[in-house]
């Protein structure tokens, strides 16, 4: 038998390699986020017909003043605010989980929505005692721009007990993000004694999460921040792949882990801090989106992060539209969307992974 040279076979897919699945996938969750963009736009309790006005358009014919504000003001920016959150709050829960290497990861669990939840009570119920010039300054920004300035300063907070001579530990950010989500919890509750009727009601409903704010000025101070968030995110998929086999054997293979590190911290801050900032406290797309797609197309972090940003939007897309019909004409929390959604799943990756964690 004559051998053949290495060179000259076909290339054999090796197996166990889900990069084609997870390319695919990911083609397939792009076009199902056109798809469901189109839906958004046109799904409203209102009589707005999405197609009568492209159809406006194309003819060159002006949109009734009606139709103008419900899509253009309205559900547009909207659908863009729950595309840009959807997809920060799953590449976020994505970046953890490969941090941590732990499936059950989140944002949350490290005290940074927390923060930002502080942030956002802080700014509804302390802005009548703050100077009238600074209201005035910040406006109906105040909110949003507490709630971001809270989520950093947890970060930051978090990065300087966990570093210790120039390294981070992931552990101890763990156990510390744990003890500062139980002390800002304590500091919202006093917060909130204080509240008045109208203060409470702006609380709840800020803290079980909403698009209903959404707005184009708003859209355009937090979108560029998830933007960047998320564009910086695909650079990490290297370090995090490697970090999968544990830090020395990352370093051994030339991955600067503090660096890694560093970087990824940063990015969750600004692309949750954003994202609670103009949506409230929305949970689960976190933890339940990156690791459906782990179960479907691997933990590759080359695709997964992409994947995570494309599936976490038609997510939230999903439950906004549930959330502006179900009891329509009011609008349930999206909050409450996410968790129904999102909470039996993730009791079943708690159950699955028993042995794994211990329990």
């Amino acid at each position: 038998m004559v051998a053949l040279s290495p060179d000259l076979c076909p290339p054999q897919r090796i197996k166990g390699d889900r990069s084609q699945r997870a390319r695919r996938l990911g083609l397939a969750l792009a076009a199902l986020l056109a798809v469901m963009t189109v839906i958004s736009l046109a799904w409203g309790a209102s009589g707005t017909s999405l197609t009568q006005a492209i159809l406006d358009l194309l003819a060159g014919r002006e949109l009734a003043v009606q139709d103008r504000v419900v899509l253009m003001d309205i559900r547009l920016p909207r659908v863009l605010m729950g595309i840009f959150v959807g997809a920060s709050l799953a590449v976020s829960g994505a970046v953890m989980q490969g941090l941590f290497r732990n499936p059950l990861a989140d944002p949350g669990i490290v005290g940074i929505s927390s923060g930002a939840s502080l942030g956002a009570i802080l700014a509804i119920v302390l802005a009548s005692a703050l100077p009238g010039w600074l209201t005035g300054l910040f406006g109906w920004y105040l909110v949003p721009v507490g709630a971001f300035a809270g989520g950093w300063a947890t970060t930051i907070t978090l990065y300087r007990i966990a570093t210790r001579r120039g390294r981070t530990s992931v552990a101890t950010m763990l156990l510390a993000g744990i003890a500062l989500g139980a002390i800002i919890g304590a500091v919202s509750g006093l917060v909130i004694l204080r509240a008045d009727d109208r203060e409470l009601r702006d609380v709840t409903f800020w803290s079980l999460g909403s698009l209903a704010g959404a707005n184009w000025p708003k859209l355009l101070v937090a979108a560029p921040i998830m933007a960047l968030a998320m564009i910086h995110a695909p650079w990490l998929a290297r370090g995090l792949n490697a970090l999968a086999l544990g830090e020395a054997a990352a370093a051994h293979v030339g991955i600067r882990v503090q660096k890694v590190k560093n970087r990824a911290i940063l990015t969750v801050a600004a692309a949750t801090g954003a994202a609670v900032a103009v949506s409230g406290g929305i949970g689960f797309v976190g933890i339940v989106v990156p690791h459906l797609l782990r179960l479907a197309s691997g933990p590759d972090h080359r695709w997964l992060l992409v994947n995570s940003a494309l599936l976490g939007a038609v997510t939230l897309l999903i439950a906004d539209m549930i959330s502006r019909t179900v009891i329509a004409p009011a609008e349930l929390p999206i909050g409450i969307v996410t968790a129904i959604m999102g909470g039996p799943f993730f009791l079943w990756i708690l159950l699955r992974n028993r042995g794994v964690l211990d329990l």
